[in-house]
């Protein structure tokens, strides 16, 4: 299907392209979300016509989020979640939960605004890209944690996992130094008497 674009997509083109898409993209996603028209005799005069508007609007719209993406840029949010002792957390991060915990923050993100290659599944720091419009992007920080002191630890740049394995072993050297048995001895009859 030919569609004219009435803003930038990515990887397919920028406002004014007249684009081959697959019908489904097309009848799905563009047209509903009102970023493209059908490319026709009447959709093609339609956007000649209102090109200056739409530029407008667009570049308007640009320099709204390149004021947000000033303040945003850089930012850190904390995401306090249950794991495992090896950093595994159960269940995972999701989109949704990063656009509200930046909500939260102060800044009004949508979950379609946060594109996530891959869910976050473990406990760390982890930068995430914002889409702040289509042609501004901006990149953040979310640290998850289990608690508000594991938060602040590693976004001091600690190595939690580590201290925690630490503690492990030196649980098992204690273990190993004694025997089993060679604890203090209780007077055994004494204990059955009573």
């Amino acid at each position: 299907m030919q569609v004219i674009l009435l803003e930038r997509v990515e990887k397919l083109g920028q406002m004014g392209d007249e684009v081959k898409v697959k019908d489904g993209f097309a009848r799905n996603y563009l047209l509903p979300q009102k970023k493209a028209l059908r490319a026709n005799k009447a959709n093609r005069e339609y956007f000649q016509t209102q090109k200056a508007q739409l530029e407008a609007r667009n570049l308007e719209r640009k320099s709204e989020a390149e004021k947000i993406a000033k303040k945003l840029d850089g930012q850190t949010f904390v995401l306090l979640r249950q794991a495992g002792d090896r950093g595994q957390l159960y269940g995972s991060v999701s989109p949704r939960d990063i656009a509200d915990v930046i909500t939260v923050g102060g800044f009004s993100v949508a979950r379609t605004q946060v594109p996530l290659d891959k869910p976050i599944k473990e406990i760390g720091l982890t930068p995430i890209s914002v889409v702040l419009h289509p042609e501004v992007r901006v990149k953040v920080t979310i640290n998850v944690a289990r608690t508000e002191d594991e938060a602040e630890r590693q976004a001091r740049g600690e190595n939690v996992l580590a201290e925690q394995t630490e503690a492990e072993e030196a649980k098992v050297a204690a273990e190993e130094l004694f025997e089993e048995g060679a604890g203090p001895k209780e007077d055994v009859e004494s204990a059955q008497a009573e």
